[in-house]
């Protein structure tokens, strides 16, 4: 190996070379008694066939901790962020872990950033809420600097998926729910089911998906005019659908805040929910409650993302594997804007 390659061997290319955790790598490097003899062996003949030379970062890991967890989200005002945040915080004060929270925004200067200011508190790993942080879903440049910090701590992602060695991701099937909701909307006669969203993130693309899956199936043809992007803002949409006079029988949102807005907008027209218009809604938030009738929403399993997040974190802190992938379940929550479930 030229020593161009050389330069480019990191510890994790060693930890798979010899099927280790990077922990373990880390402590035949430092010269710990925590590794059977047989390992050591497999490793220190790995790293001289290869001349790794270990960084700073490589000697540290699993000897020297902060016992500290950097939580990157966009907005921790949004309902969704915030309750991610405590779910997050509680269970990692239970393994004797704290947290430092930093909001990003949705720029990606904004995120560069404040991952490096996270980086540079010596986190022992990242955890980044929301699918802002996968871009469009794609393995693009747009998500790189998200791999280079992987270079340093484990990542990982809750609702984003993104592809990297050091990268985990949490996410729930956003398509399957989407899909399984849309078909049972057209089982109840529906026709024109508007799909309203506010991005064009990994998680809102995924959500798509299901609505488009659905009527493909169902043999609906896919229009255009009932796909909208709309601020996640109640006033807002109420005002928009008012301005633009769609026509539809049913309404799929990504957020329970757009689909509140469509109730008002119902309100306003004297249009009888679920009777005539149904409306479903996506986090299962607290908003879900605080309006006439109650809001059905898609429960996206925030909480058993977040525990399953910490728990696989917690995994490769102590030198152990993890999945780099989990997929949580959703949950549709029938109440008083929908009659699907009650026929």
């Amino acid at each position: 190996m030229d020593a161009e390659k050389n330069e480019s061997v990191n510890i994790y290319d060693i930890a798979e070379m010899a099927n280790v955790s990077i922990a373990t790598v880390s402590r035949v490097v430092n010269g710990s008694d925590k590794v059977s003899p047989a390992t050591r062996r497999k490793v220190e003949e790995i790293i001289k066939e290869v001349g790794y030379k270990p960084n700073a970062f490589a000697k540290g890991l699993g000897l020297n901790t902060m016992h500290t967890v950097g939580i990157l989200t966009p907005n921790v005002a949004d309902a969704f962020m915030a309750a991610a945040v405590y779910y997050l915080e509680q269970e990692m004060r239970g393994y004797g872990y704290d947290c430092l929270l930093s909001c990003s925004g949705f720029q990606p200067e904004g995120k560069r950033n404040q991952l490096d200011l996270l980086l540079s508190k010596h986190v022992d790993a990242l955890v980044l809420v929301g699918s802002t942080y996968a871009g469009s879903g794609k393995d693009s440049k747009e998500t790189d600097y998200i791999r280079e910090a992987a270079k340093k701590v484990p990542v990982f992602l809750i609702n984003g998926s993104v592809r990297g060695r050091n990268v985990y991701v949490t996410v729930c099937d956003d398509t399957k729910a989407v899909r399984s909701v849309t078909e049972s909307l057209i089982a109840c006669g529906c026709k024109d089911i508007l799909f309203m969203t506010d991005s064009r993130s990994y998680s809102a693309n995924k959500k798509r998906s299901g609505y488009e899956e659905a009527m493909q199936k169902t043999g609906l043809p896919l229009r255009q005019e009932l796909i909208r992007f709309v601020r996640n803002d109640i006033g807002f949409v109420r005002e928009y659908l008012h301005r633009e006079k769609p026509v539809f029988d049913a309404v799929v949102a990504t957020e329970d805040g757009i689909a509140i807005g469509v109730l008002k907008y119902a309100a306003d027209l004297g249009i009888r929910v679920p009777e005539e218009l149904q409306i479903v809604g996506y986090n299962d938030s607290r908003m879900a409650l605080a309006c006439e009738p109650e809001l059905s929403s898609i429960d996206n399993g925030l909480k058993m993302m977040c525990i399953e997040t910490v728990r696989r974190l917690m995994d490769i802190l102590q030198g152990r594997r993890a999945d780099k992938k989990t997929v949580v379940p959703c949950q549709i929550i029938e109440r008083g804007t929908t009659r699907f479930l009650k026929r």
